[in-house]
């Protein structure tokens, strides 16, 4: 079984899929992490991310893998090396939404997850998850936020890890970022084909859970 959760930054999207993978035995996969992975890898490597020749070579090149831990978080490897943290930087996620607009990027990335959903049960979250990479998933859900609560978020998540920024500056970024993501050329972000919409505004992750989980068990009553 295949779930695809799309939505923009801090629309709740990776707590609400680890939570939902908890409930209904599956794995959650943040494809926003793999994006992230690449841009990480290029920008470590000093390469240029408007150079597709220099992406494909670096892809090609990254060993990369991910694995999940106790809690049923996932973890992006480099190798034996555990780049889950160093991928959350405002630095990296900006990076990531200029490279992931390179259909070499995507189209790589597409393959991963597409291996990834052959192991099993799967509940994948990102941008395109739903309207590209598994646009026939069992359920297809797109979540949504205003932009002062996605900033808020995003904001007290930075303030936790210890950056120090103002949530002017947060709501400035993500306002780019979903302009970005919405306008560029290859796989835009946008709400899946018969996607189950819900505003998590005000809403807390179990109360989001809920919603899904009722979804998903109507229809598999109804099919069985």
């Amino acid at each position: 079984m295949i779930i695809t959760i799309d939505g923009p930054s801090a629309a709740g999207k990776g707590t609400v899929a680890r939570l939902l993978a908890a409930r209904l035995g599956m794995r959650a996969v943040d494809t926003g992490a793999l994006y992230r992975a690449v841009a990480w890898w290029i920008g470590k490597n000093g390469l240029d991310p408007d150079k597709d020749e220099e992406i494909q070579r670096a892809i090609a090149r990254f060993p990369l893998s991910v694995t999940w831990d106790g809690e049923g978080r996932m973890r992006v490897m480099c190798g034996t090396e555990d780049i889950s943290e160093a991928l959350r930087s405002e630095e990296v996620g900006m990076l990531a939404s200029r490279v992931s607009a390179r259909r070499v990027v995507r189209e790589s990335l597409w393959r991963i997850q597409r291996d990834l959903a052959r192991s099993g049960r799967m509940i994948f979250e990102g941008r395109d998850t739903g309207s590209q990479v598994f646009p026939d998933a069992d359920f297809r859900f797109y979540l949504t936020a205003s932009l002062e609560e996605r900033a808020r978020r995003r904001f007290l998540e930075l303030a936790e890890r210890g950056v120090g920024t103002s949530i002017e500056e947060v709501a400035k970024r993500m306002e780019l970022r979903d302009r970005q993501d919405a306008t560029r050329a290859l796989a835009p972000l946008k709400i899946p084909e018969g996607a189950h919409v819900i505003d998590t505004t005000g809403l807390t992750p179990g109360e989001v859970v809920d919603r899904m989980v009722e979804v998903v068990g109507t229809r598999v009553r109804h099919e069985h």
